[in-house]
């Protein structure tokens, strides 16, 4: 069986003609390549509500269980309308509070700093304290440092001198 040239130029234009664009079912693909995007936007997922609630990284929970979502330490309880989560009003961290957990629903201190550190050195609250013969210090309740130094009075002498242990001038030689 041989074909002619123009039964060949027939079969070019006719089955071209059969596998065209509008024989191809749509609904088998569910998009062409321009409509696709890279975003999960168009993600479609399974609507739980009235059926379970689904946390941030997708498992699903029964209505009536408790599960902590997300990044939060406070539980949640799934229910038709979605999870109901407690939200309690923390106790504000001590302010000299050092250690702090995040274990539970709220933030816990679990640690109080109760000294002060001054030039490398602690000290309890409340004690004083001499880093210089010339200064006074107190460790206050506020975990800061408080310090004095000694005003020394005007020597009525030409040479002063020093002495070792002592803050102010004295005069030696009258």
């Amino acid at each position: 069986m041989a074909l002619h040239i123009h039964d060949a130029w027939m079969l070019l234009f006719v089955i071209p003609a059969l596998v065209t664009p509008a024989a191809i079912n749509h609904e088998d693909y569910p998009a062409d390549e321009g409509d696709q995007t890279s975003s999960n936007d168009n993600l479609i997922f399974d609507d739980y509500r009235g059926k379970g609630c689904v946390d941030d990284s997708g498992f699903v929970y029964k209505l009536g269980e408790r599960f902590f979502p997300g990044h939060s330490n406070c539980p949640c309880v799934c229910t038709e309308d979605g999870p109901v989560c407690d939200q309690p009003e923390c106790p504000k961290i001590h302010p000299k509070c050092t250690k702090v957990e995040h274990n539970g629903c709220c933030p816990e201190c679990k640690e109080v700093r109760n000294f002060c550190e001054y030039h490398g050195k602690n000290y309890k609250i409340l004690e004083e304290f001499k880093p210089s013969p010339c200064e006074w210090c107190r460790c206050e309740p506020s975990n800061e440092v408080h310090c004095v130094v000694a005003d020394c009075a005007v020597p009525e002498c030409v040479n002063p001198v020093y002495e070792p242990e002592q803050c102010c001038p004295v005069c030696k030689n009258g």
